[in-house]
């Protein structure tokens, strides 16, 4: 919105000609992100506790967890700065932008709807699995195809540390766009578990993604770096970098002990809104390395489900693997720090394939 408003006066207020450059929006992006989640944090904090809002929390799970009441929906004030901020500073006229705003309002709903029926149930429970499963689903082939009908778009799959491996998949490619969203999506919905441990994660996984936008909608540098030029695909690091700030906004009020739990209508949208920055730029193979803390969360209970319906045992004490290791004994905080710093070292992985082609 700014970006309309501001750049036209540029020829007649030369000041104004940095709100041309995505770097500078992306910065203020970051920062009204962050700006808002601090000042809407407390008193929808307020609001959610006086409705009580809290979170219902399974008796399966760890014997010292004591976070029942606390409230839930956290995921409305990362959204809300997020899509305010994107809506300030981005240029409004990029199809990618809109995409995304679209997706992840509409698995912020999903979530919104879920979360509210745990809270009236007052359970764990919420709505069926199929029927999240399908309307997940119905978002992502929406965008897929979205993506792919688009007349600049080029159905080339990149591979990682390979300079000319790009095979064509074609029509194939919207099912495995499809795939890519609502996988990463229920990856971070699983993550959730422990406080700070699934916003940590995103904000990284959202750090590299700016990095890799900007670099894919620059021209020149895709061309230096061999990796596919998405034109348009910068603005995109605008979204990365309010995302940054939200998470930030949110993280003060999510560190332990928690203030307030993100819930589904954060961990659904944000795993989708990362998904499809991945599909977007065409980098849908790193994703798996960018978000591998997601990655192993989601294997960790496809793996005890198998081995305990085909077995009759269990692989791990307790999935998602944060669990397991808190059955282990280690300290919350240990778990959620140890699982930064992993997924700061695959983000730098994930940016090293930028050059080792």
């Amino acid at each position: 919105m700014l970006y309309h408003l501001l750049v036209p006066l540029a020829s007649e207020y030369g000041v104004l000609n940095v709100f041309r450059y995505i770097t500078f929006r992306t910065g203020a992006a970051t920062l009204t992100a962050l700006f808002i989640a601090f000042m809407v944090g407390p008193p929808l904090i307020r609001a959610l506790s006086k409705q009580r809002v809290g979170q219902p929390i399974r008796e399966i799970g760890p014997d010292h967890h004591s976070k029942a009441g606390t409230p839930t929906m956290g995921g409305l004030l990362i959204l809300l700065s997020l899509l305010v901020s994107v809506l300030l500073w981005s240029n409004l006229d990029s199809r990618g932008v809109w995409i995304l705003i679209a997706l992840t309002s509409g698995y912020g709903l999903l979530g919104f709807i879920d979360d509210y029926s745990k809270v009236r149930a007052g359970s764990s429970a919420s709505i069926s699995a199929r029927a999240k499963l399908f309307w997940q689903t119905a978002m992502a082939l929406g965008v897929a195809v979205a993506i792919y009908t688009d007349p600049a778009f080029d159905a080339r799959l990149a591979v990682p540390f390979f300079k000319n491996v790009n095979p064509y998949l074609g029509w194939f490619y919207i099912p495995l766009a499809t795939l890519i969203i609502v996988g990463a999506s229920n990856a971070v919905n699983l993550t959730d578990g422990l406080d700070g441990l699934a916003i940590g994660p995103v904000m990284i996984s959202a750090g590299t993604f700016l990095i890799l936008s900007y670099t894919a909608g620059h021209a020149v540098i895709a061309d230096y770096l061999a990796i596919p030029f998405v034109p348009g695909s910068g603005h995109l690091a605008i979204f990365c970098g309010a995302l940054i700030g939200g998470g930030l906004g949110f993280l003060w009020f999510n560190a332990p002990p928690a203030q307030l739990f993100m819930g589904d209508v954060g961990s659904l949208a944000l795993g989708g809104a990362l998904g499809t920055i991945a599909v977007l730029i065409r980098q849908e193979i790193l994703l798996a390395v960018v978000g591998g803390i997601f990655v192993i969360e989601a294997l960790s209970v496809m793996i005890q489900v198998a081995s305990f319906k085909l077995r009759g045992k269990r692989v791990f004490l307790m999935a998602p693997i944060h669990h397991h290791f808190e059955k282990l004994g280690w300290p919350e905080q240990r778990i959620v720090v140890r699982f930064w710093i992993v997924s700061a070292i695959l983000g730098l992985v994930a940016l090293s394939s930028l050059k080792l082609r």
